[in-house]
């Protein structure tokens, strides 16, 4: 018998918040074998393009070579707490699944690596972002995308890359900002309140007096570009902190409810680990914030 919603929910909520590798490693298990193999069919995948000069700075392109060019674009920057992680892997589905459920909604996905603290700290994050922005805009068209429709998802560290670009942060190379729209899923807006572990001190410096300078969200507060934004109903606490502080400020600032997304049934990492399967949530969030502004 097929795993039910509250079966799942439950088996996720069984594991815990902390993002421990006892966390990590049932995540997956309780993801991966549910993504639909579909998605993959009639996907076509460039790999390993090169987008600056650091071995780090390479990406991969998934679309559908049977769907006409002029495609929407969706750049994704993975996580991995700044120190960590992959734009792809041997060992699971992510983020193959991502991209190649992208390119189904008749998109070009663009799916990048970075350079990774401590050898490279803050702000090499968004510094790259805004390169591999600009191989996009100068490159994009020839694997069908539109380079006046790009838009920018990330995932915990690589959301916070996200939000440093988009506030300048870094940057945004010869294009200017030249996106037009971001996801950030489980994003820490305010560094001045993050928790100094090692590995935010290993991107954003042992001196932590410095950090509140360091802070997304009075740009984000501000930006008119559009902007998607999660949390998970199970993410670990401090994600939760932060984006309860952003619904306060934006509400305060505008008066309104902000564009984030609390996600039932989802952890730190499911948003984008179940993209493709069955408890598959972000997906149509992504697809409904892309359709409304191309």
């Amino acid at each position: 018998m097929a795993e039910s919603l509250a079966q799942h929910r439950s088996a996720l909520l069984a594991l815990g918040t902390a993002l421990v590798p006892e966390m990590v490693e049932g995540t997956i298990a309780l993801t991966a074998p549910d993504i639909d193999p579909a998605i993959y069919e009639g996907v076509e995948t460039v790999k390993d393009l090169s987008y600056g000069p650091h071995q780090r700075n390479v990406l991969d392109v998934y679309r559908r070579t049977d769907v006409p060019g002029g495609r929407p674009v969706l750049v994704y920057v993975h996580g991995g707490g700044f120190v960590r992680g992959a734009k792809d892997s041997d060992q699971t589905p992510y983020f193959a699944n991502l991209g190649a459920w992208a390119a189904q909604q008749g998109w070009v996905a663009v799916v990048i690596n970075y350079r990774l603290a401590p050898e490279f700290g803050y702000p090499s994050g968004a510094q790259d972002v805004a390169a591999a922005i600009t191989w996009t805009v100068d490159n994009v068209a020839a694997h069908g995308g539109d380079p006046s429709r790009i838009f920018l998802a990330g995932q915990s560290a690589g959301a916070m890359h996200i939000a440093d670009y988009v506030v300048g942060h870094g940057g945004y190379g010869p294009h200017g900002r030249a996106v037009a729209g971001a996801i950030l899923v489980s994003c820490l807006y305010d560094v001045s309140r993050a928790s100094h572990n090692a590995t935010h001190r290993a991107y954003w410096g042992e001196d932590t007096a410095a950090w509140a300078d360091y802070a997304s969200l009075p740009g984000l507060l501000e930006t008119d570009l559009p902007l998607l934004l999660t949390v998970g109903e199970f993410d670990e606490p401090e994600f939760q902190d932060h984006a309860a502080q952003f619904v306060t400020a934006w509400h305060a600032r505008h008066g309104s409810y902000p564009p984030m997304q609390r996600l039932y049934g989802q952890n730190h990492l499911t948003p984008v680990y179940a993209i493709g399967s069955r408890w598959d949530v972000l997906g149509p969030l992504l697809a409904g914030f892309i359709e409304v502004n191309s």
